[in-house]
């Protein structure tokens, strides 16, 4: 069963200082827990990570993904490219917007697990992901600007 979240929250920093961290996939273990160790596999004609290696634990559960990544000058995509331990697909999102603060994000993703969980772990490790994708990124942003 897929699992569906989304936020929206700002960044006080412009939209090209917020996309330059989220290019940086090898740096999302500096700004969120889950993610353990980040590899890049492959890189687009523009240098962007396209293909990545993530090892990642949430909730205890640790699990090894390959994802692809999309850019837009605004929007940052990701796909499972296949099955994970733990899941059966994944898509996620970034989408950026100027606004008077400096970034207005919409962040959305979707998990669809292997293996059944207690809905209050599902819960659990979504409202995690959630907090993890604007706490986490929002500092690590802000202290770099």
């Amino acid at each position: 069963m897929a699992v569906n979240g989304s936020t929206e929250f700002e960044i006080k920093a412009s939209p090209e200082k917020v996309m330059a961290v989220l290019v940086d996939v090898e740096s999302l273990p500096k700004w969120s827990s889950s993610h353990r160790k980040v590899e890049v596999r492959s890189r687009d004609e523009q240098g962007r990570p396209q293909r990545v290696w993530m090892a990642i634990s949430t909730l205890g559960i640790n699990d090894e993904q390959l994802v692809d990544y999309r850019f837009t000058d605004n929007t940052v995509e990701w796909s499972l490219v296949e099955p994970s331990n733990q899941q059966k697909a994944q898509d996620g999102s970034y989408v950026l917007s100027p606004s008077s603060a400096g970034t207005r994000l919409t962040f959305e993703l979707t998990v669809d697990l292997k293996i059944p969980m207690p809905g209050f772990l599902v819960k659990r490790g979504q409202k995690m992901a959630l907090e993890t994708a604007s706490k986490g990124l929002t500092k690590y942003v802000e202290e770099q600007a």
